[in-house]
């Protein structure tokens, strides 16, 4: 069986010193020390949360506004296409048109110059079947 004599209970009263010391030199500043840690990482953690969510806001609203970018640059390159498109007819004809006059003034002028060889050769056919005969006949 256990005595409980007088060195029970100074050993209590030690304990309890002992236990009230390191409460107040150790126990009390470790809990405050960790208090202000969770704290802090609280609101670090709140920072950062906040900053991602302000991050993926900032890229949803630059995603927006590439994509409307990109519809507005394939609009203004389509828009470019079809002015091209359309030059590129106004200019086709026009060259149309002058390679049909080219072609016109062309066949005039050999036309001219064919009428011309004819009436040459009109006034030589004389001499030409006389050199004929005169070597056939001999």
């Amino acid at each position: 069986m256990i005595d409980l004599d007088i060195s029970f209970f100074i050993q209590l009263a030690n304990f309890i010193i002992t236990l009230l010391v390191l409460n107040l030199l150790m126990f009390r500043p470790i809990r405050e020390i960790i208090r202000k840690r969770s704290e802090l990482m609280s609101d670090q953690l709140s920072k950062v949360e906040n900053f991602t969510n302000s991050a993926n806001s900032k890229v949803k609203d630059y995603e927006v506004a590439l994509d409307g970018t990109r519809r507005e640059g394939m609009d203004i390159r389509n828009d470019f296409k079809e002015q091209g498109a359309k030059e590129e007819q106004a200019l086709l004809s026009a060259a149309g048109k002058v390679a049909a006059v080219t072609l016109k003034e062309a066949r005039a002028e050999v036309a001219s110059e064919k009428g011309a060889a004819l009436k040459v050769l009109d006034g030589e056919i004389e001499a030409f079947a006389q050199k004929v005969t005169a070597k056939v006949l001999g």
